[in-house]
């Protein structure tokens, strides 16, 4: 009777994975400063060295949530809005406020990730580290320069570079607060944010952004 062995995997060490994961929800909800490094092994379920051990201390294990975790999200926002475009044969200033609209509110990211996504942002931006210049460099400053130019030849020649960008910024704005304010709007509307809503939201964003735009043309023109 042959005598058979069996072959054992090599066991996956995934606490490097795990500390990110928790870190991300904890520095979500608290902010930076007010997460131990002992909560976060606690919550990852790991030794208490693990995080000197992986990333060096804990403002690298923060960095690193955006550069693993934040950023790559908005890579795959980015891209959705991409081939939104992508796949329309003309593309007009509704189309770019489209494409950008339906990827921040119905994109690749689900309902969980878009809350730590943004509160993180929140939290930064309310307490800045090198995080913040690392996430304008690689994602806000070269989204908002390809929008700019996606947008500049349907409008007058003479528009300011200030009145576009804060044009851009303004539409960024309303989109990002449909995203992160979803539960205010669904009390204060009675509302459930349902696909339907969200829908009808996304047609709304892209409706009066149109009119600001439009009235920019009018001013320009006058």
């Amino acid at each position: 009777m042959e005598e058979t062995t069996s072959v054992k995997q090599p066991v996956t060490d995934n606490t490097r994975e795990r500390l990110l994961d928790r870190s991300e929800i904890l520095f979500a909800h608290k902010g930076f400063a007010a997460v131990s490094v002992r909560e976060i092994t606690g919550s990852a379920n790991c030794n208490l060295s693990a995080v000197n051990y992986y990333f060096g201390n804990k403002m690298n294990l923060y960095i690193s949530v955006f550069k693993e975790r934040w950023i790559p999200r908005m890579k795959q926002v980015r891209q959705y809005a991409d081939d939104y475009l992508s796949s329309r044969q003309t593309i007009g200033i509704s189309d770019i406020i489209r494409a950008f609209a339906k990827a921040f509110l119905d994109g690749p990211i689900t309902d969980e990730e878009r809350i730590y996504h943004f509160h993180l942002m929140q939290r930064e931006i309310a307490h800045p580290t090198e995080a913040l210049k690392m996430v304008v460099d690689e994602i806000i400053h070269p989204m908002h320069k390809d929008i700019r130019g996606l947008i500049k030849p349907s409008l007058p020649e003479n528009l300011s570079s200030e009145k576009l960008a804060l044009s851009i910024f303004t539409t960024i704005s309303m989109i990002l607060y449909f995203g992160f304010a979803q539960p205010v709007i669904s009390l204060v509307m009675d509302q459930k944010f349902d696909p339907a809503f969200k829908s009808r939201v996304i047609d709304h964003i892209v409706s009066f952004a149109m009119n600001g735009i439009n009235g920019l043309k009018k001013e320009e023109t006058v």
